[in-house]
């Protein structure tokens, strides 16, 4: 296939991009504007299996630019993603995760794209007690991120139900693994660990993530990619469940660290407290995790440890700043 992926140089869409071109032999078109967390050197590895085009979905010029003459999908990443960067300056959640939306659903419409696949979350659906969401629960966003999530989906069904253009969303689960911006949980604590710094965890550390390897929800999305009936939605969730201080002892457990690096924070605002996706749908087309937690947390730190070059410049630099303003200290 020639796929467009949008947001592919990010951490989610540059491992899918590799996994299309090594396990599927597709050639790839990326579309990424290279913010903070979407970078060149994710897509080294790939050389002449996938073009780089550098620009913003929410950009109707640079969208027909990546469509060129034709793909036989496209794969929406493109997003921002941060619940914390979210809430202290959401208006460019709304601009790419809401507008960019539209503008490649109108672009797929108006060139002929066979497939448009729409990346999603678990966290458009809020937070849930007990159980674990389906495909029909409602969508009860708490974060400006989720919200604008959420209305990308919308928008999403509506370009299905309107204009019969063959969509279809994964709604996956919190993801972890290599090339991840060490903002999230598990690259931050990572990173702390091997740094001897704190690591800051909100509240008391009891809420709740479904974790999933961010080569099985490739795996996934390829399976919905491929299989997927048109105008449905399928959630992409993890194996198993932990709570972030499970996860933390754990990153320290296996980094040498004792638990005295751990420093309990005044949690975030709006902070869902249990996120569990139902996968039964997307496992009727044939997919399985294959990555069980533990497995993957190790591969997780092997990597960070054993590639120091991508993750140096990161943190000496606009991190750096972000961390110090918002954790009200310095990284090591």
């Amino acid at each position: 296939m020639r796929l467009l992926i949008c947001g592919g140089a990010g951490f989610i869409g540059s491992n899918f991009a590799r996994q299309r071109v090594n396990d599927h032999g597709d050639e790839v078109v990326v579309l990424d504007k290279l913010t903070y967390a979407g970078r060149p050197e994710n897509l080294a590895d790939l050389g002449a299996a996938a073009t780089l085009v550098h620009g913003a979905i929410e950009d109707p010029a640079k969208v027909a630019e990546a469509i060129g003459e034709g793909v036989d999908a496209i794969v929406n990443f493109a997003a921002e993603t941060h619940v914390d960067r979210s809430i202290s300056g959401p208006d460019a959640f709304v601009e790419t995760n809401v507008r960019g939306s539209l503008v490649l659903l109108e672009a797929a419409r108006t060139s002929g794209v066979a497939r448009y696949v729409q990346i999603s979350t678990d966290e458009v659906y809020g937070s849930i007690a007990e159980g674990s969401f389906t495909e029909e629960s409602p969508i009860v966003p708490s974060s400006p991120y989720s919200a604008s999530k959420a209305g990308g989906d919308l928008l999403v069904q509506s370009y299905f139900h309107t204009y019969r253009l063959e969509t279809v969303i994964c709604r996956g689960s919190n993801n972890y693994g290599p090339y991840q911006y060490p903002e999230k949980l598990i690259p931050l604590m990572v990173l702390n660990a091997l740094h001897g710094d704190k690591l800051p965890v909100y509240g008391d550390g009891l809420n709740v993530r479904n974790w999933l390897f961010v080569e099985d929800f490739g795996r996934g999305i390829s399976h919905v990619l491929a299989h997927g009936a048109p105008g449905e939605v399928y959630n992409v969730g993890g194996p198993s469940e932990s709570t972030n201080i499970e996860v933390v002892r754990e990153i320290l457990a296996q980094t040498g660290n004792g638990e005295s690096l751990i420093d309990y924070i005044t949690d975030r605002p709006g902070h869902d407290r249990r996120y569990s996706l139902g996968s039964e749908k997307v496992r009727a087309l044939g997919w399985e995790a294959q990555v069980g937690f533990e497995d993957g947390l190790k591969r997780t730190i092997d990597w960070y440890r054993d590639n120091a070059a991508w993750w140096e410049p990161i943190r000496s630099g606009e991190f750096r700043e972000y961390y110090e303003k918002h954790y009200g200290r310095a990284l090591g």
